[in-house]
């Protein structure tokens, strides 16, 4: 258990340090061109005193020549010879010393810069190779892996994949563990490579002066000395840290295979994160109608989405994540696919995730960041406060209001989804405790296969996404859907229900139908007299709601009976025209009724006039708001 803890560490490790892998390539091929130009001006210093050698070889040589020249004026030479002899005596052992320093220098100095080239850069240079074409396989592994269909899949083939996904895995972790090894120990190398050669180099410069220089050199030995100690002590530390890595690599190889397969994650699911990173699959446009996908890694910064390339020492911002939606969608027969648009909706990503645990993650942690919990005081108590929050939310009898009313903790505005009203009513009084709630249509289609023509009434289709409907106690307050919308949040959240149906929501000058955009099937549909109430979040625009009455089974006067639908737009609630705007468009198509109402109504100088509700106009409805105003 140890060994699968450290496993998971180290995967978390490589996945945090994949943006300085860059950093460190780029430091070893820094020093690769530095260790080369150092190298060629070693070579050049070696050169030189190795020239100094054999000139001075030389030169002994023709001092010594100088006697065995016929001169014809050679009288009072021999004392010219003598000294000369004396002089080509001393350029011998000065010859001796330069040719022991030039040996010197090749072993001490030219010799460990060249070992340090040929023997640890490019060691680094195959271990990139060798990485590169194991990162390579991997991908292409989990390329195969993403494809692997999600109903009635070949379990052969699926374990086929799986085991040729761990094995590539295996291959890549063994790598990389080698390749960053050899970065992490290129750190310790690269300074003793720098040091030993010049230490090696001083050596030989003290060695040839100390014989008429013992004053230079007790003046050099003292900070020889300490360079030395420092050499030997970079030497135990990198002795220390190979052994450990070792030692780690070994236990992390000892693993078994199930601990690189995906999909198998063995902790929960973390609902208050507000910081995620990973590797995600980014569906991407590649014509009109075709689409490839990429799998990058994907991480959050504050309020924003980011993707680092491959290659790329930074990231870059993909979306701002403020006040977007995050939902489950179906994509192409892919598994754990979501989606995530714009406030504006002119802006959508379709991710994949790898495994159901970080599909859920990463829609929960997205939409705690577009809540802007980033900007609170502590964002990690409020990401826990909302998710203990909608926890007790699906118990209507408590409110939500109420348990935050006259709290001194500033950040409560920030775990209060929607605006609090003064004298807001109890939601108990709006909704009855323990109501179910429907999260899809199931009404048999064939009621409805004739009942989405106009017949050549008005109409207007708008994109929504159904989200739940429950029964409410009240059909003519605002309050009653903002309610609604909370538990049915809520409820999702809470029961693990991300995915939603995507329909068309036709609006007539009679009545509202929910249409599947597929098969062209009326869903369900509603007469607008029977329509009490719409309203729009007061906060998110695009969540929208309304609410219908019916009458209990069997008794034409019974008491009435509500039900409040909640839906996502597309469009924002305000542009839908509702039953207020919809009496407006039913005058437009009724003659009669139009030229009953102009007569009641003064025109402008233009010939436009404004339609306003009559005290004793529409009073079975009551829908039509006081100060409507609209254009005729």
């Amino acid at each position: 258990k140890e060994s699968v803890d450290k496993m998971s560490e180290c995967v978390v490790f490589i996945g945090r340090t994949r943006s300085l892998l860059s950093v460190f390539e780029e430091d070893a091929g820094t020093l690769t061109d530095y260790t080369n130009q150092l190298l060629q001006s070693m070579q050049r210093v070696f050169g030189a005193q190795n020239e100094m050698g054999l000139a001075t070889e030389q030169l002994s040589k023709q001092l010594l020549e100088y006697e065995k020249q016929n001169f014809a004026l050679g009288k009072g030479d021999e004392e010219v010879i003598s000294t000369l002899q004396h002089f080509a005596k001393v350029v011998d052992e000065l010859n001796a010393l330069h040719t022991e320093l030039a040996t010197q220098m090749a072993e001490r100095m030219v010799f460990p810069m060249v070992q340090f080239r040929e023997k640890d850069l490019t060691e680094i240079s195959t271990l990139k190779e060798i990485f590169g074409i194991a990162s390579d396989e991997h991908e292409a592994a989990m390329v195969k892996y993403s494809r692997l269909p999600k109903k009635k899949e070949n379990e052969k083939v699926k374990a086929e994949v799986v085991s040729e996904v761990a094995y590539a895995r295996r291959k890549q972790h063994q790598a990389s563990m080698q390749y960053y090894c050899a970065l992490n120990a290129l750190q310790y190398r690269k300074r003793v490579a720098m040091l030993e050669p010049m230490l090696g180099y001083m050596h030989a410069q003290m060695n040839f002066f100390r014989k008429g220089m013992d004053l230079v050199s007790k003046k050099m030995d003292s900070f020889l000395a300490s360079v030395s100690n420092m050499t030997q002590s970079i030497q135990a530390q990198l002795d220390t840290e190979a052994e450990s890595m070792r030692l780690s690599q070994r236990e992390l190889l000892s693993v078994e295979d199930t601990v690189y397969m995906p999909d198998r994650d063995r902790d929960p699911v973390n609902r208050t994160l507000i910081q995620k990173a990973g590797y995600l699959n980014i569906r991407n446009k590649t014509g009109l109608v075709t689409t490839a996908w990429d799998r990058l890694y994907f991480f959050t910064q504050g309020g924003n989405l980011m993707c680092q390339p491959r290659g790329a020492v930074a990231g870059g911002m993909v979306l701002d994540l403020d006040n977007s939606s995050v939902m489950a969608v179906e994509c192409e027969d892919r598994r754990y696919c979501f989606q995530i648009t714009s406030p504006t909706g002119k802006t959508s990503l379709i991710l994949q995730a790898e495994s159901k645990k970080e599909y859920e993650e990463w829609i929960c942690t997205l939409n705690n960041i577009s809540r802007q919990i980033y900007l609170t005081d502590n964002p990690e108590a409020v990401a826990i406060r909302l998710n203990q929050t909608a926890i007790q939310a699906v118990t209507p009898i408590t409110s939500f209001e109420k348990k935050h009313e006259g709290s001194p903790n500033p950040e409560s505005k920030n775990t209060v989804p929607f605006c609090q009203q003064p004298k807001a009513p109890e939601p108990e009084d709006l909704i009855a405790p323990g109501t179910p709630i429907q999260f899809d249509i199931m009404l048999p289609a064939s009621e409805f296969l004739d009942q989405n023509r106009s017949d050549g009434e008005w109409s207007q289709v708008f994109v929504v996404r159904f989200l739940g409907s429950m029964a409410v106690r009240s059909g003519h307050r605002p309050e009653v859907i903002y309610e609604a919308m909370r538990q049915v949040l809520a409820a999702r959240a809470i029961h693990n229900i991300f995915r939603t149906t995507e329909s068309h929501l036709m609006v007539t000058s009679s009545s509202l139908r929910l249409i599947d955009p597929q098969t062209q099937v009326t869903r369900i549909s509603f007469q607008l007299q029977d329509v009490t109430q719409f309203a729009a979040h007061q906060e998110n625009g695009r969540l929208v709601g309304f609410v219908v009455e019916g009458r209990d089974w069997g008794e034409e006067q019974g008491e009435p009976t509500y039900s409040a639908f909640v839906f996502e737009s597309n469009t924002e609630g305000e542009k839908v025209p509702f039953p207020w705007r919809l009496p407006v468009i039913s005058l437009n198509h009724d003659p009669e009724a139009l030229a009953q109402l102009m007569k009641s109504m003064p025109l402008t100088t233009d010939g436009k006039f404004l339609l306003l509700e009559s005290e004793g106009g529409n009073a079975e409805n009551g829908s039509m708001p006081e100060d409507l105003e609209s254009e005729a």
